[in-house]
């Protein structure tokens, strides 16, 4: 089986390096040179798809500058919607399976409980926006896809706010936090792993194809991610300045971009469907903690 791989230098591509290595012959083109990796070139990516004919595509680069993307809204929209359309278009000439990442932030972030893949889409920003317009697209393609919706990802590899929390406990006193915005913290490792677990059943079964939800176990807010960082940094004993983590509103923080309340999504249909059994967030974190934390050797 030929793996075409797209954004394996992020943090979610980083491990699906590792994760999709042995269920066959993995290609990892950069954004330049003769096999085009670049989801800012449409038609040069389709026409690496067809000189390489994959079996499998996964795509995990995005423009996931969600702030910036409020000012760059062309851009974002080449990068999460028409290139993954174009991607879309070439797996169903070559009855290719297409596995592409999508985000909560497809969600208006109303209510309290965890949205279901089928519940009425509503993003309150342009990065939402041009990743559902990603989705659409690679859905009317009519090839065989798994779409998985993620939130709030997290690696020992790459920018994120575990790192950035991190940084900022290291180097004062006090930290302002939002309390009011409700999500889950996903390694990931975890990702590549139910992405690789997932795979070999859904060529079987096309039926298996289709849009999910994949995140942990568990919810919490940014505030209580943060606390729980910085409380498992300690046991692990990392010297922190950080003496106060103060809970606020979200709107005591001015952003180009609106950022949704409600985050939580509801992770019954992967683990029913393939039969999964997806952790609480917390050890992922732990592990993370781990890895960021080791002296070096």
């Amino acid at each position: 089986m030929k793996i075409l791989l797209l954004g394996g230098n992020g943090q979610v591509g980083w491990e699906l390096r590792r994760s999709l290595a042995p269920l066959g012959e993995l290609l990892t083109p950069g954004r330049s040179g003769p096999i085009c990796g670049d989801l800012s070139n449409p038609a040069a990516l389709a026409e690496s798809v067809r000189a390489l004919r994959p079996d499998v595509i996964v795509n995990s680069a995005a423009y996931t500058a969600v702030d910036k993307a409020e000012s760059e809204p062309e851009t974002a929209r080449t990068v999460n919607a028409e290139s993954p359309g174009a991607l879309a278009a070439e797996a169903a000439r070559l009855g290719a399976l297409l596995v592409h990442y999508s985000t909560d932030y497809v969600f208006n972030g109303g209510g309290d409980r965890p949205w279901r893949e089928d519940d009425p889409t509503g993003p309150l920003n342009v990065y939402g926006l041009t990743k559902l317009e990603g989705e659409h697209a690679v859905r009317q393609s009519g090839c065989r896809h798994l779409i998985f919706r993620t939130s709030w990802v997290y690696a020992s590899r790459g920018k994120n706010f575990a790192k950035t929390i991190l940084k900022l406990a290291r180097e004062r006193e006090l930290l302002t936090v939002v309390a009011d915005q409700f999500g889950v913290p996903t390694g990931a490792d975890l990702i590549a792993d139910v992405t690789a677990q997932a795979l070999r059943p859904a060529l079987a079964s096309p039926d298996l194809c289709g849009t999910y939800h994949l995140v942990p176990a568990g919810v919490t807010s940014w505030h209580g991610y943060a606390d729980f960082l910085c409380a498992a940094a300690r046991q692990s004993g990392a010297g922190l300045r950080a003496t106060e983590i103060r809970p606020v509103p979200g709107s005591e923080f001015k952003t180009p971009a609106q950022r949704p309340q409600n985050s939580r999504l509801d992770q019954a249909k992967i683990q029913d469907r393939f039969g999964l059994q997806l952790p609480d967030w917390k050890p992922g974190v732990h592990r993370m903690l781990e890895e960021i934390l080791a002296p070096a050797a």
